[in-house]
């Protein structure tokens, strides 16, 4: 009896199991750059949606925040800002560290709350947590037109900044670069984690803000002994958020600390995407 299976189908999609840990299959996540931007719409839309002021919170958050911290830090607790305008300084650091600290933040619960649209259809997982990162740009991408307007203000008003304009041109889409992806390299480790320990969802929210406060976000690294500032550069927001200051409003940028930070982001990169890659095969049976 002759075999009619068919064996010559052309099939326009195939669905295997991973075979190895480092492969990212990005290869579907350009086949579904589509669905990746409607995930980008949906999470930039639906922050502020049913809001009364919508997208001027972009503004209004790190506005106050930053005008809180000239008052307490600069007013009340006169910690130094290096000589640099108490408002630019605060704004120069909140600027860069919210995009990261949302970019972790909401990487770090991809497979808890999208359980649901993960059993029902296949797409590649790794689009969801890239479209946070991209939806939280736009939200840098605002906040930081804001930095600038002020930027513009103090050095019209002969603030004594001095900007770095190669480094602003060469050096920001690094410093963007290095934040977006560590905050998704630490956000998807923690996701994957958080499959089986809850917990440590309500942990990133609490370590995040901690974190902030060793971070020179609301004081410079001159303020710091230099017997501790090894501890402060530990921790590779610091060089990034550094980085940033000295190129818009002047200073020294610390290469050795970058390139430090550098490296720490690739490390923590990589063991996000293995953790990722190893749970997506199993994570339902466990959420």
């Amino acid at each position: 009896m002759t075999d009619t299976t068919t064996t010559d189908e052309q099939w326009s999609l195939v669905i295997k199991p991973h075979t190895k840990w480092w492969d990212l299959h990005l290869d579907d996540v350009w086949r579904y750059r589509d669905l990746l931007w409607l995930f980008v719409r949906r999470d930039f839309v639906s922050g502020y949606k049913q809001t009364i002021l919508g997208p001027l919170w972009f503004f209004i958050q790190p506005l106050l925040t930053t005008i809180m911290f000239t008052v307490i830090f600069a007013g009340v607790a006169k910690i130094s800002t290096d000589g640099l305008p108490p408002l630019l300084f605060y704004l120069a650091g909140t600027t860069p560290w919210n995009y990261f600290a949302a970019c972790l933040t909401s990487t770090s619960t991809t497979f808890v709350s999208n359980a649901n649209l993960f059993g029902k259809v296949y797409f590649p997982r790794l689009v969801v947590p890239l479209s946070v990162v991209l939806s939280n740009l736009i939200q840098f991408l605002v906040q930081f037109s804001l930095f600038l307007g002020f930027f513009a203000w103090y050095g019209l008003g002969g603030s004594d900044i001095r900007p770095d304009l190669l480094g602003i041109v060469f050096l920001t889409p690094i410093l963007l670069a290095l934040m977006g992806l560590l905050g998704l390299g630490a956000g998807i480790a923690i996701s994957s984690m958080t499959t089986k320990y809850r917990d440590l969802a309500r942990l990133v929210t609490f370590g995040v803000q901690l974190m902030m406060y060793a971070t020179p976000v609301i004081y410079p690294m001159s303020a710091i002994p230099d017997k501790y500032r090894w501890i402060i550069h530990c921790n590779p927001m610091s060089a990034i958020i550094e980085s940033f200051r000295a190129v818009y409003l002047g200073g020294q940028i610390p290469w050795s600390a970058l390139g430090i930070s550098t490296l720490e982001t690739a490390l923590i990169l990589a063991t996000g995407v293995v953790l990722f890659n190893k749970v997506e095969k199993t994570f339902m049976d466990t959420v």
